[in-house]
């Protein structure tokens, strides 16, 4: 019987390991982030009644957001929604009415490089971003009547600004306790917390939130593992709330009658 030749089989996984850790770290955001860009001229073609918004920040940096009118008879309040990491505001302009049937506008952007925003994506600017948009709602708004609102990558975004600044609640669907918990998951071999460009502590920043919060998760969720959830629990407020969904995943919970017949009870407070 051949030999094995140990020292070559280990040469060869170490090179692989590092080719394919070098490979992660300068490609990351192609990994990680999964915008569809818009021509600036494109028109939203959305059934809910809206205003397509484009903000200058500077030279480089263009903050597109879309707001949705209250299809309510009276406006109760704005939801701020941080969407996403795939595509742009019309793939999740789908759970508008969940919001606006209850009377609050809505303000959803899209993230430098998602749609027709434009700019380098950077941690910082997500927060930066988010405080923009907060300070537009705040001239319309008082802040008792501002929702927080963030699914899976808008979670971290959403907590943040929420630990910043006052609301009448934070919403949370499927959040992570931070970025490198979710990648870990992927790449448990590779020390992606020294790898990574993208923090978004969730679990810092929801420490520092006077709101109540409301989390959602689906037990079968395998893009962001229940068990985020469920390490984030110990840091809710006696009044705040983890809604569990038995069975849901990542991106069907509002097929679960549990979720929506939740939302609606918030949104009629």
């Amino acid at each position: 019987m051949k030999k094995i030749n140990w020292k070559k089989w280990a040469w060869i996984t170490g090179t692989v390991y590092l080719i394919l850790g070098m490979a992660f770290y300068f490609l990351q955001d192609a990994v990680l982030f999964h915008p569809v860009t818009l021509n600036r001229e494109y028109s939203y073609n959305f059934p809910q009644p809206h205003q397509d918004i484009s903000i200058p920040l500077n030279q480089d940096d263009t903050l597109n957001l879309v707001d949705f009118a209250s299809t309510d008879s009276v406006t109760r309040g704005v939801v701020l929604y941080f969407h996403g990491n795939k595509k742009n505001i019309s793939w999740y302009a789908k759970y508008i009415p969940h919001f606006t049937r209850h009377g609050y506008q809505v303000l959803m952007i899209d993230y430098p490089g998602f749609g027709k925003s434009t700019g380098q994506l950077t941690e910082q600017k997500l927060y930066d971003w988010a405080l923009h948009v907060y300070r537009v709602a705040v001239k319309r708004f008082s802040q008792d009547s501002i929702i927080i609102y963030g699914k899976s990558m808008g979670t971290g975004i959403a907590a943040q600004l929420a630990s910043v600044r006052s609301c009448k609640r934070l919403i949370l669907e499927t959040p992570y306790y931070d970025f490198p918990a979710v990648v870990s998951h992927y790449l448990p071999v590779y020390p992606v917390r020294w790898m990574l460009h993208y923090e978004l502590p969730t679990h810092e920043y929801l420490q520092r939130v006077s709101a109540p919060v409301t989390i959602f998760h689906g037990t079968s969720d395998w893009i962001v593992p229940y068990k985020n959830a469920k390490r984030l629990q110990p840091l809710l407020k006696p009044a705040d709330e983890l809604i569990t969904i038995q069975g849901g995943s990542h991106n069907n919970l509002y097929d679960y009658p549990q979720l929506v017949q939740h939302l609606d009870t918030l949104l009629a407070r």
